[in-house]
């Protein structure tokens, strides 16, 4: 497959069809680095060489009724992981702080559940209202499925994007989870652009599913028109059904990632949780087809330190794009 002359097409309007989307994850080894080029070009094409921030606070821990087998936050996990209800307006803001001296443009607010109660997202919106006032940041809620006039308080306290991943394909997601459907997901993105949040969707990676899974999470999400993709690839966590579950290697999660820029030209495609543990040692090599990643610790597992990922910024000639604004398509 001639990797250059497909990513012009791309950057020509044109759309993969399922067999040279396949290509790119059947990629071989030895042709991975002219695939990454060729997803580099068009990554620069919208974004030239910066690299947009995240982090992530955990307002809430555990104590969660769905069943999702990759989470230790489930009702069916048995991880040994800290709990603790939503945390107060003050301890928000002072993480918010902190990302503010780290550079990072988008702060994400996650509380684990199937939804936020009234009381949880009075203190998010009491939170972020303040944030904004005194931050040049944008913020991100992850609250579970939200109702329309969730959506709407979201919104009139500063809200930018609101994260919700279908995280894996329709036909495997009954694999994964049972306690809410695959359109709950979808319906809860279609809800957020309604009250005119930026929709922020993603998938995980490895677990169990095939590469077809793969292509249509990409395709899904490219219909959908998230404007920011989370790419996480699996840590299987012990006391969770995916425990000890290991399918992937760096090289195949090189291959994902340029599949989704593929697919999703003008998009943040950001790597997300997982990226230490599967990338490994190609970890810089993630950011040819990327161009955003996750700063700091996760929700139950740890990170990279940040001064690990700023010299890796800097040593790639990359720049922190510090407010993260929508690409200007030349």
């Amino acid at each position: 497959m001639n990797y250059r002359d497909l990513a012009k097409s791309v950057l020509e309007g044109s759309e993969l069809t399922d067999s040279e989307a396949m290509g790119i994850l059947n990629c071989p080894d030895e042709e991975l680095l002219d695939l990454l080029h060729s997803a580099f070009k068009i990554r620069h094409y919208y974004y030239g060489n910066q690299v947009k921030l995240n982090m992530i606070i955990n307002t809430k821990s555990g104590l969660c009724p769905e069943n999702c087998g990759y989470c230790s936050q489930s009702s069916i996990s048995n991880a040994p992981i800290e709990k603790y209800r939503m945390m107060d307006r003050k301890s928000i803001i002072k993480g918010a702080s902190q990302a503010h001296h780290l550079n990072v443009g988008t702060y994400c607010i996650v509380a684990s559940g199937r939804g936020p109660s009234k009381k949880e997202l009075d203190e998010v919106v009491s939170a972020v209202k303040e944030i904004k006032e005194n931050y040049n940041m944008k913020v991100c809620a992850c609250l579970g499925l939200l109702k329309p006039e969730q959506a709407e308080k979201l919104k009139e306290a500063g809200v930018d994007r609101y994260n919700h991943n279908i995280n894996t394909s329709e036909n495997h997601h009954e694999s994964i989870t049972t306690s809410h459907t695959y359109h709950d997901r979808i319906n809860t993105v279609q809800l957020i652009k309604k009250a005119g949040i930026s929709p922020c969707s993603g998938v995980i990676i490895g677990m169990k599913e095939t590469k077809g899974d793969v292509i249509a999470m990409a395709k899904s999400l490219k219909a959908l028109d998230a404007d920011s993709i989370p790419v996480n690839f699996l840590h299987a966590i012990d006391g969770t059904p995916l425990e000890g579950t290991d399918e992937l290697n760096p090289r195949y999660c090189l291959k994902v990632l340029c599949l989704m820029r593929f697919i999703n030209p003008t998009k943040e495609i950001r790597i997300s949780g997982g990226r230490e543990v599967n990338l490994r040692s190609l970890q810089p090599l993630g950011l040819y087809p990327a161009n955003s990643i996750f700063v700091g610790d996760y929700l139950t597992t740890a990170g990279q330190e940040s001064t690990a990922d700023h010299q890796m910024l800097k040593d790639l000639g990359f720049e922190i794009d510090f407010v993260s604004e929508a690409p200007v398509y030349p």
